[in-house]
């Protein structure tokens, strides 16, 4: 026995693994929230080097915050009418919210991308038609990478890291199915 097998087998995965509900037939991975802690650099980054639009911002001066949502959208298909874009924004799927609280960036304490002691959450995987030429486009813009393309156990596969060092992995769903 190696591997998952010495935990788990496949018949508990089975059991574990239940069939949705009805209830929960409509139910969406909405968004994802990460912490950053500079707006500027995010926003950059998340527009300019991974090609999404800011969404929708909400200001909260009282929680003494503001919150960015990014995700890849036909900029025609956004409502103009600010209630028409929310409803239309949290019935998407995979938009990432941005969560700045003020005056983090000034605070020498990076974020915690969950990739070291203590372990938690990993990474966010975006799928492009060409990982090579991604990379490419990644390096030639300055991005930070945890694994290039081509030095892994797969090999049409990278991560890079965004200005909070939070991981992204860039994959080619074409290229993965024929593992």
């Amino acid at each position: 026995m190696s591997g998952l097998e010495q935990f788990m087998s496949m018949k508990e995965i089975d059991d574990a693994c239940k069939q949705p509900e009805a209830a929960t037939q409509k139910f969406i991975n909405n968004h994802t929230m990460i912490r950053i802690k500079d707006p500027r650099k995010s926003l950059d980054f998340y527009t300019r080097v991974m090609g999404m639009r800011l969404i929708q911002m909400f200001d909260q001066p009282e929680a003494k915050r503001a919150l960015f949502f990014v995700g890849y959208a036909d900029p025609a298909n956004i409502p103009k009418d600010q209630k028409d874009k929310l409803r239309w924004l949290f019935v998407q799927s995979g938009a990432i919210e941005l969560w700045y609280d003020y005056g983090s960036h000034t605070n020498d304490t990076p974020m915690h991308s969950g990739n070291s002691k203590p372990l938690g959450y990993g990474h966010m995987g975006i799928a492009v038609p060409d990982v090579t030429a991604a990379c490419k486009r990644f390096e030639e813009l300055g991005v930070e990478f945890e694994m290039k393309v081509g030095t892994g156990i797969i090999k049409d596969l990278a991560y890079i890291k965004d200005p909070d060092g939070y991981w992204i992995e860039i994959l080619n769903g074409e290229t993965l199915a024929m593992l």
